[in-house]
């Protein structure tokens, strides 16, 4: 198959020519890459690379998929700094009623649990996410799955565990998750949030579909390694940050820590945390480079076929990673 790659690379920002040379590797092997679309850095607060590919645009929204967890775990966060929800301990049947002849357990089960991916629920990911989609009712759907583990238990990703945390949201504000997202994270933030899918109760899709631009993203990338602060300004509590990045348990694929919302691994020697989302959707955040990363890639085709994983970790790991530590003039065990 003979791919045709349209690609246009803008480096904004650059103090000088020999920063634009670290980053050259870089786009070279995003230009091999042809199921990427976009890709954008900021370092120490600037943006150093900026492409677009395939007629996609920075500025433009695309479908960041389960990217949306991390920023669903951020309106959570600012729900709690509101004292809408007391706390991540808090159990979700003091916040909202559960459906009727849920089992017992659920009372347990809290907001900490659902962003975790720790409920002990059955997943509504997978094999089951077709039936949970097609169902009336998603939340109750979500909420009615049998347990297969103890609340606080072993990681269950399940997109409907996002889902009901929508749910909540609009549940304790009275407002729908799109009207919370943007005043309290696009307009601080100077971002613009689209509408994106809701479900057959008019509750927007919690932690899939959401649609974003790889700038809006970045910004949101900024916002937490500033931990909550933009331009000065606090948007989010840096306590937030903090437990969102605290390792909880683990993805059973990947062996890779899992908090609120973020995953977290090391990179050349450096903790990144970061959201992932099908396709090859990512958000990272590595605080020690002073960095943000956003790729986004086509929505529409598994990142395991072709080994477009791999691929990726290749890319963070042989080329923008030890790049921005070049460019730091930090240490790095990698190569690049």
């Amino acid at each position: 198959m003979r791919w045709v790659v349209a690609a246009v690379v803008l480096f904004l920002s650059l103090p000088a020519a020999a920063d634009a040379a670290r980053f050259a590797g870089v786009v070279e092997r995003a230009r091999e890459l042809p199921r990427l679309h976009s890709m954008m850095i900021a370092q120490d607060g600037e943006t150093v690379l900026s492409h677009a590919a395939n007629g996609r645009s920075v500025d433009r929204a695309a479908n960041i998929k389960s990217v949306a967890k991390s920023i669903l775990s951020a309106l959570v966060g600012m729900a709690i700094d509101r004292g809408l929800i007391k706390s991540a301990d808090q159990p979700l049947a003091e916040l909202m009623p559960l459906p009727p002849g849920a089992d017992p357990k659920l009372k347990a089960v809290t907001v900490g649990n659902f962003l975790s991916m720790q409920t002990g629920l059955e997943r509504t990911s997978g094999r089951n996410y077709g039936r949970w989609v097609q169902s009336e009712d998603w939340v109750s759907f979500a909420l009615s799955r049998p347990f297969i583990d103890e609340p606080g238990g072993a990681m269950l990703y399940s997109t409907g565990s996002s889902h009901v945390m929508s749910a909540l949201l609009t549940r304790v504000s009275g407002k729908s998750t799109w009207a919370l997202a943007n005043a309290w994270l696009a307009e601080p933030l100077g971002i613009s949030i689209p509408k994106w899918q809701t479900d057959p109760k008019g509750i927007y899709f919690g932690g899939n579909n959401m649609t974003l631009s790889p700038r809006a993203l970045l910004t949101i990338g900024e916002l937490y390694r500033n931990g909550g602060l933009h331009k000065g300004r606090r948007v989010l509590s840096e306590n937030w940050v903090k437990q969102s990045w605290e390792p909880r348990t683990a993805s059973r694929f990947t062996g890779h820590p899992y908090g609120y919302g973020w995953f977290m691994r090391q990179i050349c020697g450096h903790t990144a945390y970061y959201g992932r989302g099908f396709g090859g959707q990512f958000l990272y955040v590595i605080p020690g480079l002073k960095a943000s990363v956003v790729i986004l890639s086509d929505p529409g085709r598994h990142s395991r076929q072709e080994g477009y994983w791999w691929s990726m970790s290749e890319l963070m790991d042989d080329h923008v990673v030890p790049a921005l530590a070049r460019a730091a003039s930090a240490e790095t065990a990698c190569r690049g």
